[in-house]
């Protein structure tokens, strides 16, 4: 049973349970949290990439001067910015709290 589903916005997989994580057989849960470890361990990657990719936009930003642009420029360092967010709060999150706590 994998219980990792890639969610293509964080560009990670993230921890979805069909049975809570307490009612897993041991051998099972330790299989999840030592691939999570390894998932989470991936994080930190993710955060740089995803913040060199805010400094372009930023800087494309101090060149445009188109409105509509700017606009639209702004918007996708907002959702980077979002995206940072919410793979910071997954790295905090062990094994056994992500149950239920899918973000989309």
């Amino acid at each position: 049973m994998d219980v990792f589903v890639y969610d293509s916005r964080l560009g990670i997989k993230v921890p979805e349970f069909d049975t809570p994580f307490e009612e897993l057989p041991l051998m099972e849960r330790r299989g999840i949290i030592e691939t999570w470890e390894d998932i989470r361990g991936q994080i930190p990657t993710r955060v740089m990439e995803l913040e060199q990719i805010i400094v372009i936009k930023l800087r494309e930003l101090g060149e445009e001067n188109n409105f509509a642009v700017s606009c639209k420029i702004n918007s996708d360092i907002a959702e980077l910015a979002s995206i940072i967010n919410d793979l910071h709060i997954w790295y905090r999150v062990s094994a056994e709290e992500s149950e239920g706590k899918r973000h989309s």
